[in-house]
């Protein structure tokens, strides 16, 4: 690697980690993510353009962001000339501190982190407002505050290149043209909001834990991000009790990642994994976390019920040492709270291991009319694997055969042929 390809990835490395900052404390003054993150673009062009002839400068990320307030400076003056509003001028430049000189040492001190926290903090609740669709809420959000190109949220999420850019271009134009502020919400407004939040950042999860569609199960590097972002907003937003929740459910999830998939790739379940592939630490992470998020919450949240579910199958040091009555019992209290058919679903197979796949079997049959689950594909794998158990074998192995006709993804197709397959003999 020559030294110029060694300052371009420092680059990288850099814009992926500050560039969230840079465009939140941006966006904060002139109130326009879309034009906020040109701006940060800007700063990284002149990073390649000096760094590598320069050097690296001893704070980087403080010279991205002086930069790219420069560059907000001459925006906001040529604006406020063009419309001689030199009260608006003054305004803004004492709001951007240009008294501040870009020598790109000193332009950041340990005594502005609170304000860039809260920079942050709005730059999430405007990327997952809830006025954009989930997609546009998860393309903007992996773009701002993940620092993805287009072309890696494309790949990530195995769509074309070009509808990712549009994604992206109409949720700025839409939150643009609403005026949508930018601003942390409060009081009740919070709790709306926050729900989309964390519903974008277990979206981008989940997409990697067990990938939809693709030749590929799990995306370790799509929970990596969200893992990062909901990191993130823990410490913005500490006294948030379901931002813990959340944080506990994707750290003991994550924490089987090694383990969910042989050396094929192929898909391997919960009950016959290695559980000494599990991740120790990031067991004790999503214990701590959950820890905290049952402390600040009464009653608990649907993250955080997801949490104590997940928690009593890291405790369990066995398969079949998992507490299934207690499972049971969370998907009760979690149903009252978020009912779905997906966690009847789930609470079926709990029942299955608690109380045997007959009862089992009944509750999963009792779902095969919801139009929600029509086309979902582990419905009939749950199924499946209940007859299966029940001895029933030829019902097991035609329901296998329809779950893999439901499923886009080639890695979960192969596996649920191969156990319909092992049914013929």
């Amino acid at each position: 690697m020559t030294s110029r390809d060694a300052v371009h990835q420092a680059i990288e490395t850099v814009w992926r980690s500050e560039s969230a900052k840079v465009i939140a404390s941006v966006a904060r003054v002139v109130r326009d993510i879309g034009l906020a993150e040109e701006l940060a673009q800007d700063a990284l062009v002149a990073a390649l353009e000096h760094w590598p002839r320069d050097g690296i400068p001893h704070k980087p990320g403080a010279w991205l962001m002086t930069t790219a307030k420069n560059r907000a400076l001459d925006r906001l003056r040529q604006h406020a000339l063009h419309e001689r509003k030199h009260e608006q001028l003054g305004y803004e430049m004492d709001a951007l501190q240009t008294h501040v000189e870009p020598d790109f040492v000193d332009a950041l001190d340990d005594a502005r982190q609170d304000e860039i926290g809260n920079d942050l903090l709005r730059l999430i609740f405007t990327a997952c407002h809830p006025m954009l669709s989930a997609e546009a809420r998860v393309a903007l959000t992996l773009r701002l505050l993940g620092g993805l190109r287009t072309d890696e949220i494309a790949r990530a999420f195995l769509v074309p290149e070009a509808t990712i850019a549009q994604r992206i271009v109409r949720a700025k134009r839409v939150l643009r043209d609403a005026r949508i502020p930018f601003e942390v919400p409060r009081g009740q407004a919070l709790t709306a909001r926050l729900a989309s939040v964390l519903e974008v950042v277990y979206l981008i999860f989940n997409e990697g834990y067990a990938a939809t569609a693709g030749d590929d199960w799990i995306r370790p590097g799509l929970c990596d991000e969200a893992l990062r972002l909901a990191r993130v907003l823990a410490e913005l937003a500490p006294q948030e009790g379901e931002v813990h929740g959340l944080l506990a459910l994707m750290e003991l999830q994550a924490s089987r990642l090694a383990a969910r998939t042989d050396a094929q790739g192929q898909p391997i379940l919960l009950m016959e994994q290695d559980r000494g592939r599990w991740d120790p630490q990031q067991i004790r992470r999503g214990l701590a976390a959950l820890q905290r998020a049952q402390a600040q919450q009464e009653p608990l949240g649907p993250y955080t019920l997801q949490a104590a579910l997940a928690a009593c199958h890291a405790r369990a040091a066995h398969p079949d040492d998992t507490d299934w009555p207690q499972i049971v019992a969370w998907y009760d209290a979690l149903i009252q709270v978020a009912p779905s058919p997906i966690v009847e679903l789930n609470r079926a197979v709990a029942v299955g291991f608690a109380v045997g796949p007959q009862a089992g079997l009944a509750l999963a049959d009792a779902l095969t009319t919801d139009p929600a689950l029509a086309h979902y594909h582990l419905l009939p794998s749950v199924r499946a694997d209940f007859l299966e158990r029940l001895g029933r074998r030829a019902e097991a192995r035609a329901e296998f055969q329809r779950a893999a006709d439901l499923t886009r993804n080639a890695r979960e197709k192969e596996f649920l042929l191969a156990r319909a397959r092992k049914l013929n003999s």
